[in-house]
């Protein structure tokens, strides 16, 4: 038996503005800061050591799991991976999701948020957006930066990664920091969620995901903080 536990980053600076942020790297608000650390105090008093620490590039999961570990007295070295990177919105990067409604309709925005395989327009490279731009990513291949993505593509990466890097490792008790769409994705997988399924899956910030495997199967899973707990589907 082991643990996955995953972490949606506390809340960001756009996620309060209400912007499609993407690969854009901001960081926590104070609120942000506050989630992260309730999220380390529930995990901790589920008495779980952790043996294996994961997170993307980006700054608003990777400062998320710096409290979590602050709160765990627990510093162990982070695995960084682009791979568990927040989906690229392309076009809609920086802009605003209730402007948009109004421009767009509120049925186009969702598309473009919740679809399977819908990408947004790509991001122009000029763009101070672009991950071509953003000094966080400079050691990423170009050719491996996305201008888009939907949720599809954002699937295909995330899972590469976890199938070669932390799906095998069945005896450790492991922890991703990451984003929406990433754990979105792995919860996809985890859960054998259909195309449709996985659009409807809210994962709300700061709240740590507890899934208890065996034999890589999924014996029981829950949010840590019952009051903000979302719909998990199939539990």
């Amino acid at each position: 038996m082991s643990y996955l536990i995953l972490v949606r980053h506390g809340q960001s600076v756009w996620n309060l503005e209400k912007k499609f942020t993407g690969w854009v790297d901001v960081d926590l608000t104070e609120n942000g800061q506050s989630e992260a650390k309730k999220a380390g105090q529930l995990i901790k008093q589920e008495n779980i050591k952790i043996d294996l620490y994961y997170s993307s590039f980006q700054l608003r999961a990777k400062n998320t799991l710096k409290i979590i570990q602050e709160e765990l007295k627990d510093f162990k070295k982070v695995i960084s991976a682009w791979e568990l990177n927040e989906r690229h919105y392309g076009a809609l990067t920086g802009l605003n999701k209730d402007e948009m409604k109004v421009k767009l309709g509120e049925e186009k925005v969702h598309q473009f948020r919740r679809s399977w395989d819908l990408r947004p327009d790509p991001l122009d490279k000029k763009n101070p957006y672009h991950p071509l731009n953003i000094k966080t990513y400079k050691e990423i291949p170009s050719e491996k930066i996305p201008d888009t993505e939907s949720l599809k593509d954002t699937y295909e990466r995330v899972m590469k990664f976890y199938s070669k890097e932390i799906e095998s490792k069945t005896s450790e008790n492991i922890l991703i920091s990451a984003h929406g769409n990433s754990i979105r994705a792995l919860c996809k997988h985890l859960f054998n969620l259909d195309d449709n399924e996985i659009s409807k899956l809210e994962i709300p910030t700061g709240n740590p995901l507890l899934i208890e495997l065996e034999n890589r199967k999924i014996s029981s899973c829950k949010y840590l903080d019952q009051e903000r707990s979302k719909d998990l589907l199939v539990f």
